[in-house]
């Protein structure tokens, strides 16, 4: 009887508090107090190289272009009411420069170009005779008339380069080497009949004012 009795109990005890639980959470459930699942949000995933790739624009970088953009092709003389071509040959001895010179002005190869700052050295030829069959002899012709606070057009494949005339004057044979080493942008025009021989030149130094693309 009194195994009956204890289990009596337990039984009453454990309905009882069943009971008041499910009471408990029906209450909360009407104030609706009761706590909710937490909203889940969801979470991208990490973006990886090949997606920026997919959704950015690279341009194509051109490595040939970008050096040919450095190096003049021509140059313009408003004052003079002309302009000529310039060649970048890429040796340096004179056989190779005297060659070059034959259809145009020449910027020597150790000279700076327009992706390295320093003097660009060019140099051409100047004639005065008569008749002459090949133009490019008179390329540098009339030079010495430039003065002092005169533009010079310089342009690359892309870009145009404005310098201005600092110094025109005549060298020379026995005088001193051209002058080379700036270490601003500059712009020396030397005329000549070939290269490594010593004589008379007039030589024009401007320096850097203005650049533009094309």
């Amino acid at each position: 009887m009194k195994y009956a009795s204890k289990l009596d109990q337990r039984l009453t005890f454990f309905f009882v508090t069943v009971g008041v639980i499910t009471l408990t959470y029906a209450l909360l459930f009407v104030v609706d107090f009761l706590p909710e699942k937490p909203e889940t949000t969801a979470v991208p995933e990490e973006e990886t190289l090949s997606d920026v790739e997919d959704s950015a624009y690279f341009p194509p970088v051109e490595i040939e272009a970008t050096v040919a953009h450095a190096l003049p092709t021509k140059i313009i003389f408003d004052s003079l009411n002309k302009e000529v071509p310039v060649l970048n040959p890429e040796a340096s001895d004179v056989a190779s420069l005297d060659a070059a010179l034959l259809n145009g002005t020449v910027r020597h190869p150790d000279s700076a170009d327009f992706a390295n700052t320093g003097t660009m050295f060019i140099l051409g030829h100047s004639s005065h005779l008569p008749v002459v069959r090949n133009k490019n002899f008179q390329a540098f012709n009339d030079i010495e008339k430039l003065e002092w606070g005169d533009t010079v057009r310089v342009q690359s494949a892309d870009m145009e380069y404005v310098y201005r005339i600092d110094r025109v004057y005549e060298a020379k044979a026995s005088a001193a080497e051209v002058p080379l080493q700036f270490e601003e942008a500059r712009l020396v025009l030397v005329t000549c009949n070939t290269f490594g021989v010593k004589e008379d030149r007039y030589i024009v130094e401007a320096y850097l004012i203005e650049k533009k693309a094309l």
